[in-house]
């Protein structure tokens, strides 16, 4: 049965590009195209699409209003697609904690037609095997609700995650449990550039710790979280008894970059046993192998269960190649970190 798509964007061009695109893959149908969101509201009425593609910048009712009204009347699993600017990654990162199941940005010259399409068609597979009554219960607020556990003493071992749909909002769940003194943190989520820094800047405004998107020689130190920036490797390196990252250009590794095997693989090198390995929930297979290098290097892992994941596909593989020794909900999994380290 065909994933029924609606693309909401008020550039033909963009509609159009976008429709071509899709209807390349057999398994996507896309049923109709919405100039804006009063379109789009009659034909998500009439066609009962399970995808909707929706821009963020339209006239009559931008893209964010539209989606605050459409997950409380008419829940359905939506895909962000922004422009790589500033502004536009900011209010796409609004739309992941509005109820959006994954953000992605338009073709531009560092991010090709191919590219965006690939992206785009992976996206939407993951996202119709979303349940979005759990993406809605998981939604999260802007303050500091979050209690950060405690830590008796600081520790230089160094936490490790790998994240991809679903993940900003376990990141944050994870992050905002965190105490100031925790283990330093270099993280890996699946997101376009730009928008890192946007992800960065708001858990660092509701965390206790520090979080920065990740820059060349940044120092892995307790209680601070380093995410890879969008479009960039990262990998952990060190010097004598200290940890930095580098930054780094390179191909796509598992279809992605920044991958989180690319940093999984060289915490395994560089830190060994003094490391906490964590997949979290995620499409594909992108960090199992890496993980179990982890494992077999000494490192503890844990790997985010079904029932609490968006799509249990990363956890999944890491679990079944034998990388992973404690599999737990997601609400448990920052008192583990805390154990381990």
């Amino acid at each position: 049965m065909s994933i029924k798509v609606l693309i909401v964007d008020d550039s033909a061009v963009v509609r159009s590009l976008f429709s071509k695109e899709l209807s390349s893959d057999p398994e996507i149908d896309v049923v109709g195209k919405a100039p804006d969101p009063y379109v789009a509201r009659d034909m998500i009425v009439k066609l009962k699409p399970d995808i909707i593609t929706l821009d963020i910048e339209m006239p009559r009712m931008d893209g964010l209003t539209f989606l605050r009204k459409l997950m409380k009347h008419y829940p359905i699993p939506t895909i962000v697609v922004s422009s790589l600017t500033q502004k536009g990654s900011d209010i796409a990162m609004e739309a992941l904690n509005e109820g959006a199941i994954e953000v992605m940005c338009k073709p531009s010259a560092s991010y090709s037609v191919g590219d965006m399409s690939l992206s785009l068609i992976e996206k939407i597979k993951a996202a119709a095997k979303v349940d979005i009554k759990n993406v809605l219960i998981s939604k999260t607020s802007n303050t500091k609700t979050k209690k950060a556990l405690s830590l008796t003493r600081t520790t230089n071992k160094v936490v490790a995650i790998g994240a991809s749909t679903g993940g900003t909002k376990a990141l944050e769940l994870i992050l905002t449990s965190m105490p100031a003194n925790s283990p330093g943190m270099v993280i890996v989520q699946h997101m376009p550039e730009k928008f890192t820094k946007s992800f960065a800047d708001r858990l660092n405004d509701i965390c206790v710790i520090d979080v920065k998107e990740a820059e060349e020689a940044d120092r892995v130190r307790p209680g601070i979280a380093l995410i890879a920036p969008g479009n960039k490797h990262m990998l952990l390196r060190r010097s004598g008894a200290i940890y930095n990252v580098q930054i780094k250009d390179g191909p796509l590794v598992k279809r992605q970059r920044p991958a989180v095997e690319v940093l999984f693989n060289s915490v395994a090198k560089y830190a060994g046993s003094n490391a906490v390995g964590v997949i979290l929930t995620g499409m594909g297979s992108d960090g199992a192998d890496g993980l179990l290098k982890m494992k077999e290097s000494g490192a503890k892992t844990i790997a985010q269960d079904e029932k609490s994941c968006i799509v249990f596909g990363m956890p999944h593989e890491a679990i079944k190649n034998g990388a992973v020794d404690k599999v737990l909900h997601l609400e448990d999994i920052s008192k583990k970190i805390l154990e381990m380290a």
